[in-house]
């Protein structure tokens, strides 16, 4: 099959939306189970890759009336800044009981029993972080992809795959080293603000400018 130069273009850039935002939602993942058990862990994860996919699949096929929504993004953004906030409480108070057991190590007395963020609790997070990014990037993908029906499906795919391969590894390198955490949050709210940003500017082009190309803006014209 020889693809036209519009369709290499389109498949080019629906590839390297997807690294991006397959990206954020593995952090995402990866990151609100991190604080389970191995065996929860999994189940997390592999919870969050299938309603990855059903989500997509779901926004996609009504993904040209959700272009002419204006807000939902916005939404999304603030949903997922929400995420983020209970991510860093969740890190700081696991910081604080590892701090509390050293010392306690120190003194001599017996450390508490760690606590692990419920899987409730992780599976919420996972929940609405998927939501959210499932929604950004089928409104990226179609933005760039709509006249491309059969780009625009291998995008989607392509996004849950990437998602589901990288959230394991990046759920270990957190329980491993811990500090890394951080900067995850920060990844997530980097694609909460971007979400909000280009929404916003949307709804109030006059006042708000257009986000830059080169931080993934103008997809959902």
């Amino acid at each position: 099959m020889i693809f036209s130069i519009e369709e290499a273009s389109a498949f080019g850039q629906v590839v390297v939306a997807d690294l991006v935002l397959a990206g954020d939602n593995a952090v995402a993942v990866g990151l609100a189970a991190s604080g389970l058990a191995p065996k929860k862990q999994r189940q997390a994860i592999l919870i969050g890759v299938i309603l990855a996919l059903v989500l997509r699949i779901g926004f996609a096929l009504v993904a040209i009336q959700l272009l002419a929504v204006r807000g939902l993004l916005l939404a999304g953004g603030l949903l997922l800044l929400w995420v983020a906030w209970r991510m860093l409480k969740d890190i700081r108070e696991q910081a604080q009981e590892s701090a509390a057991n050293q010392a306690a190590h120190a003194g001599g007395t017996p450390p508490a029993t760690a606590k692990s963020v419920s899987f409730a609790r992780a599976l919420i997070s996972i929940v609405i972080a998927d939501v959210s990014l499932s929604l950004d990037n089928v409104l990226v993908v179609a933005g760039v992809a709509r006249a491309h029906p059969e780009i625009m499906a291998f995008g989607l795919i392509l996004s849950v795959l990437l998602m589901g391969a990288a959230a394991g590894v990046i759920a270990r390198i957190i329980q491993k080293y811990p500090w890394i955490a951080i900067g995850g949050v920060l990844i997530i709210v980097f694609a909460a603000l971007r979400m909000i940003w280009e929404d916003s500017h949307l709804l109030l082009p006059h006042l708000i400018p257009a986000m830059p190309a080169w931080l993934g803006g103008g997809n959902h014209a």
